[in-house]
């Protein structure tokens, strides 16, 4: 049996995709941080990294203005 996607539901699944992806890369970073000690080097708007005592926090500005702009279009364009 081959199911279709509704073409109103394709633009969602692809941000859905790229969500799901970025969250991937976002919980390998702390592990790429250990063996990569050059990662605070990168511009902060791609890669933000917090180290204290062992513990490794990082994160990408770019990725949360991104998310929070199509959140945004995506409530503003249900609400018309």
């Amino acid at each position: 049996m081959v199911s279709t996607v509704e073409p109103s539901y394709r633009p969602m699944t692809l941000l859905g995709l790229l969500l799901i992806l970025s969250g991937v890369v976002l919980v390998a970073l702390p592990f790429v941080a250990r063996h990569l000690p050059s990662l605070e080097k990168l511009p902060w708007i791609l890669v933000w990294v917090y180290r204290r005592d062992g513990f490794y926090f990082i994160t990408s500005p770019l990725l949360i203005i991104i998310s929070l702009v199509s959140l945004v279009l995506h409530l503003l364009g249900r609400s018309t």
